[in-house]
């Protein structure tokens, strides 16, 4: 009778388990809601990767002042190599710091959203202040001006983003849950770059339309208008979930260096970690130089720009298909060191881009078409993957650490972006300027070795596959 009275309260266990995980499903409009808050975090952070460096060091041919000096530093660094270190190490450090904070806040509203809710503005107001430098001349004062304007908007934006990203595990209870909510998050994320790259097409359409006559001005007022929809989008995603409904997680008691210790002993999430920042310093590479590869190498006008990045997204979703198909089929590994493979063959090309007589436009749309489908499952399966260690390490520890996994990730992310970008701003001394661009193409081998070394690495991962 006993052993009856058991195996009737098992199976009435399991079905408030299952009843559970219905109640917990994430219904599709808030799925798109999700979406919204990262293609909002995209724009504003990929204005930074398109405009920054152009802005601050511009080619001869862009018609925009100096606005600091563009002396080398010991030789090999530039200034704006310098900034944008110095300003992500310190966003990088911030990392644990709110994750932790996040991981054990005890907010009657949740762990999430209220930290995401106080980030939005603050994010708005630097990433505008970052493109208004306070002398429309070389100035050093506009070097300190960018410190601290970059130093604000990172740590800013962070404090949406560690959260957001936190939230995902805890939203999709199932390996397909992730997987659907991941490539919803890369919809957006792509969605945002492609936005962020008609910021030089709405400058063009606003000096044509309200006659303005500086470059800059027209600039400034383009970055505007799009980190305020930026902000909106964020701005979606934390007014319409609401996380107790969603999320049944619990406050982490786990002390932040224990947590980090833990974190950062788990093998499979420093193999993933590794391969993930070779990944992402080559991606950065492409988005910071772009501009230069159509502009430079190939004499086409930046207009063009928002049109290739479009290409890349249209292109890009329309392999979100097979992407999770044949992350079921074969697993997620394979797909990604393919991906991986592919798209270091993407960087060679960016080295040959204006050496032939083939049409420029016919050569820059053909790599970019060429790079939407690996960026297709690149966008994707990372953040899944992750979500499955994160989820194996609760059940493994029985304490919620999404918070710092994430925020682990973000920091080495956020440093391989500062490599990224600072790396290009250095090879930039070997030649920006038509004629003289060796600097340029040297990008597209540093790309070429860092995406290989990306799937050697990964290659060691050991993937569960149900």
């Amino acid at each position: 009778m006993l052993y009856s009275y058991g195996i009737i309260a098992v199976i009435f266990s399991d079905i408030a388990k299952k009843m559970e995980v219905q109640k917990r499903t994430l219904p599709f409009n808030k799925q798109l809601a999700y979406a919204f808050g990262m293609m909002g975090w995209s724009i504003m952070i990929n204005l930074i990767s398109v405009i920054l460096v152009y802005l601050y060091l511009p080619p001869a041919n862009s018609g925009l002042p100096r606005l600091i000096t563009q002396a080398a530093v010991f030789g090999i660094f530039n200034v704006i190599a310098i900034i944008t270190a110095g300003g992500r190490l310190i966003d990088a450090v911030y990392d644990p710091l709110i994750a932790q904070f996040s991981d054990s806040s005890k907010n009657p509203k949740g762990r999430r959203i209220p930290l995401m809710k106080l980030a939005v503005i603050p994010s708005l107001i630097f990433c505008c202040l970052v493109f208004y430098p306070l002398k429309e001349a070389e100035s050093t004062a506009n070097i300190a001006w960018l410190v601290f304007m970059l130093i604000g908007f990172y740590v800013s934006s962070t404090t949406y983003i560690i959260p957001y990203n936190a939230l995902l595990p805890e939203l999709a209870p199932t390996s397909e849950d992730k997987v659907r909510l991941a490539i919803w998050q890369s919809i957006g994320y792509v969605a945002g770059i492609g936005i962020a790259s008609n910021a030089f097409n709405l400058t063009a359409m606003l000096q044509q339309s309200f006659n303005i006559t500086s470059h800059i001005a027209a600039l400034q007022y383009s970055v505007f208008i799009m980190a305020f929809a930026a902000a909106a989008c964020m701005a979606v995603t934390v007014f319409a979930i609401v996380e107790k409904k969603y999320c049944t997680s619990k406050p982490s008691a786990v002390p932040l260096k224990l947590a980090l210790k833990q974190t950062l002993s788990n093998k499979q999430f420093l193999l993933f970690i590794v391969a993930d920042f070779s990944y992402f310093i080559a991606v950065t590479i492409i988005t910071s130089g772009l501009i230069y590869f159509v502009t430079v190498l190939l004499g086409l006008p930046d207009t063009i720009g928002n049109k290739l990045m479009i290409t890349m997204v249209l292109v890009s979703f329309l392999f979100y298909p097979a992407v999770n198909y044949f992350s079921k089929k074969i697993g997620k590994k394979r797909v990604i060191i393919f991906s991986l493979s592919l798209l270091s063959i993407v960087f060679l090309g960016i080295f040959f881009l204006g050496k032939s007589d083939i049409d420029p436009k016919l050569q820059i749309y053909s790599l970019i078409i060429l790079a939407a489908i690996p960026l297709a499952s690149l966008n994707i399966l990372p953040v899944a993957i992750l979500a499955e260690i994160i989820e194996k390490d609760v059940l493994d520890t029985g304490s919620n650490k999404e918070g710092i996994y994430f925020a682990v990730r973000y920091f080495f992310v956020k440093i391989a972006q500062t490599f990224g970008i600072a790396l290009f701003a250095m090879f930039l001394l070997y030649g920006k300027d038509p004629g003289n661009d060796f600097g340029i193409r040297l990008n597209g081998i540093l790309g070429f070795i860092l995406c290989i070394l990306a799937a050697f690495i990964f290659s060691r991962f050991k993937e569960k596959r149900n």
